[in-house]
């Protein structure tokens, strides 16, 4: 079910958090709102489970007006499934009993249906002690979808869970939600998050939509500065425009996508550079070799090492060496070259 957002107004007393926000989700489609702390993002999922009542716009679930002049419909009557951080599970009950909370008697069918797709099926007389933080958030996920809601709300539910179990956990939700065609809304502060689980991502910032569009768009076209520093790690080097679609920076002349004239900043991503060792420079006036610098730090990660490089202007820039390379070590010299085309915002 589509889910449509036109103007929306809302805060908590006199001061505003959303300002004429609109968004539109697609039908089926697992959407997420990105922003940092404070951005308006939880107070959006509020508005749109009903906990919190806007001061102006509107809100569709398909055709269906909840929220708008003269009307709003409440968290109840809104056929929304809601699962929060930490499963939020009621601790008296067993995972049966939890998943079938607020179903009308004889729903067993359901439940069993619902602990079957999230894999839990085993653990159905289990009480939530007994269960694992992951196991927790998948009885919580059963719970919200129990009822076929035409939507499902997400609030950053693996904060709590460790790094794997995180990864793991929320390619499983992913394609469980996939799987029932229910359209679902996922809020997260998770860059990382949020580009891998969503088909579309909606960047927040003081309570305003500042991109919307499909992850690769959100990561490779930021709409603007702020945009493309907070989503990736951004590579952020002064830059002058030197004529065509090329500027000047510390890494020499760099290909750069949309229009720039005069001073600037060129964004890469660090999977864009490469290392290379320097060459010997025999020219009489002994000009630099463009990029070139020494390393200040490697970090190996395994399946890459982050190696960080401060550029003869004083720049550093983090540039990322697959695994099974050796990483540079720290003051070896190297130089920086550039892959692919860099965007180009003014300062």
């Amino acid at each position: 079910m589509q889910v449509e957002v036109r103007g929306l107004d809302a805060g908590y007393g006199p001061v505003p958090v959303l300002t004429g926000l609109d968004l539109t989700i697609p039908s089926g489609a697992l959407a997420a709102v990105l922003g940092q702390s404070g951005s308006g993002k939880t107070t959006l999922l509020r508005a749109l489970a009903g906990f919190l009542r806007p001061t102006a716009g509107t809100i569709h679930f398909g055709e269906r007006l909840v929220v708008g002049p003269g009307t709003f419909v409440p968290p109840e009557k809104r056929k929304v499934g809601i699962v929060p951080q930490e499963g939020a599970l009621f601790p008296h009950l067993d995972v049966t009993d939890n998943v079938a909370f607020g179903l009308p008697r004889g729903s067993q069918a359901r439940v069993d249906e619902v602990l079957d797709l999230v894999g839990m099926r085993d653990f159905a007389h289990a009480r939530p002690h007994d269960l694992s933080g992951g196991q927790q958030q998948r009885i919580a996920l059963a719970r919200a979808l129990a009822p076929e809601p035409d939507v499902v709300l997400l609030d950053e539910p693996f904060t709590a869970l460790d790094a794997n179990l995180r990864q793991r956990l929320r390619a499983e939700v992913r394609d469980v939600l996939r799987e029932v065609g229910t359209t679902a809304i996922l809020v997260t502060h998770d860059q990382e998050e949020a580009l891998s689980t969503a088909d579309l991502v909606a960047v927040m910032r003081d309570g305003r939509l500042v991109q919307v569009g499909t992850p690769l768009e959100v990561y490779d076209a930021p709409a603007d500065l702020g945009v493309a520093r907070f989503v990736g790690e951004a590579v952020e080097l002064p830059a002058r425009a030197v004529g065509g679609d090329l500027v000047a920076c510390p890494l020499g002349d760099v290909p750069v996508r949309g229009a720039v004239q005069g001073e600037a900043v060129v964004i890469l991503r660090p999977e864009q550079l490469v290392l290379s060792c320097p060459v010997a420079v025999t020219d009489a006036q002994d000009t630099p070799q463009p990029g070139r610098g020494v390393v200040r730090e490697a970090s190996y990660h395994g399946h890459d090492s982050l190696v960080r490089v401060e550029l003869a202007d004083g720049s550093v820039v983090p540039v990322r060496v697959p695994g099974g390379t050796p990483p540079p070590l720290p003051g070896d010299e190297v130089v920086v070259g550039v892959t692919g085309s860099g965007r180009v915002y003014p300062v």
